[in-house]
């Protein structure tokens, strides 16, 4: 059978449907400075216009191999559409994510969320750019995320808030959660509309690390189930951080996979979910794509661990660093290809 392209093998496996290889992929942000680069932007530019963020996700894509273009890159279009002004820092030349210099809520009491936020500042930019790279490019996947509420919350409030809330001001804490929930709903549904083959719900200020899994039961789990459940499919959980506790709860949110990062023991996981559970990562970004003293050789054992571990695909831990080392992120990307030709736990191949 002919190689199948990035999105038909992405798309297959997001179905459980047997594919040719497996996929280099993510839900988060995966561009790159070689990308940026060659579609003639500074890096804090993308960030402004639907052209921008477009071009750079393919050029990253197809300079790097990826099986995916992902938009957005930045997580303050939210808080920016909320009313918080947010710092671009267009006139650098540095790789500055967009920050939010002041928030300016201060107490749960205050949060209110626009109607149709989805229209507002850099969000309405979303649609444009899933336009232009299924029109320029596709062979690739549109992949999109959303932050998860808790996570949200600590973009439009200090995040002790939040922290001490769960334990001081339930009912508060609950009240905002659902806000932002519903808030996510509806961008989530907004940006499928609008074309995007895959959304990830990525919720990485709530692993065991951090909150307590009876905390996350109480407050997280039926809140991720609710925006699961709301969005079409094909549809990803992912959880930074020690998941191992979480697991099986995340299994039960009515995500069609789950993803993790480098804190996640993927052997005990796996034989936590068993082997029908779509599971995927964990590639250290940062070790493994970004320092100049990490072996080539060492990164293709790592990506090789992973896919012996019972990964079903191999993901970065978290977005992408865009000042990777070349050779290191290309042999993540070809040893997948490679090495991952056999059969993994919930996906079989062609």
């Amino acid at each position: 059978m002919a190689e199948l392209t990035p999105k038909e093998r992405v798309m297959r496996l997001l179905r459980k449907e047997p594919i040719d290889t497996m996929p280099f992929f993510s839900g988060m942000g995966m561009v790159v400075m070689p990308g940026i680069k060659k579609a003639g932007f500074n890096f804090p530019t993308i960030h402004t216009s639907p052209e921008r963020m477009a071009w750079s996700a393919i050029e990253s894509a197809r300079l790097m191999n990826f099986d995916c273009a992902v938009i957005p890159y930045d997580m303050t279009m939210e808080s920016e559409a909320m009313g918080n002004t947010i710092s671009l820092y267009e006139d650098s030349e540095d790789i500055l994510y967009p920050t939010i210099p002041n928030k300016m809520w201060s107490s749960l009491d205050e949060v209110v969320v626009p109607d149709k936020i989805w229209e507002k500042g850099r969000l309405a930019f979303l649609p444009e750019a899933i336009k232009i790279i299924k029109e320029n490019a596709p062979e690739l996947p549109v992949g999109c995320w959303q932050l998860g509420p808790f996570t949200q919350a600590g973009q439009i409030l200090e995040l002790d808030l939040m922290l001490k809330g769960v334990f001081k001001q339930k009912d508060k804490v609950a009240e905002v959660l659902d806000k932002l929930t519903d808030m996510i709903i509806g961008i989530g549904k907004h940006l499928q509309e609008s074309g995007c083959d895959y959304i990830v719900l990525r919720e990485p200020g709530v692993a065991a690390d951090l909150l307590s899994p009876r905390t996350f039961k109480e407050f997280i789990q039926p809140r991720l189930t609710r925006i699961l459940t709301a969005w079409g499919s094909p549809k990803l959980l992912h959880i930074c951080g020690k998941t191992e506790p979480l697991l099986e709860m995340m299994a039960q949110c009515g995500a069609d996979g789950l993803t993790v990062d480098t804190k996640c023991d993927v052997r005990k996981g796996r034989e936590i979910l068993g082997p029908d559970v779509l599971f995927m990562g964990n590639v250290d970004t940062y070790t493994m794509t970004c320092d100049e003293k990490t072996p080539v050789q060492t990164t293709i054992d790592h990506i090789k661990d992973i896919i012996d571990g019972g990964m079903d695909a191999v993901m970065p831990g978290c977005d992408l660093w865009p000042a990777i080392i070349e050779a290191n992120m290309k042999a993540c990307v070809d040893t997948t290809h490679e090495y991952g030709k056999k059969p993994s736990p919930a996906v079989g191949r062609l």
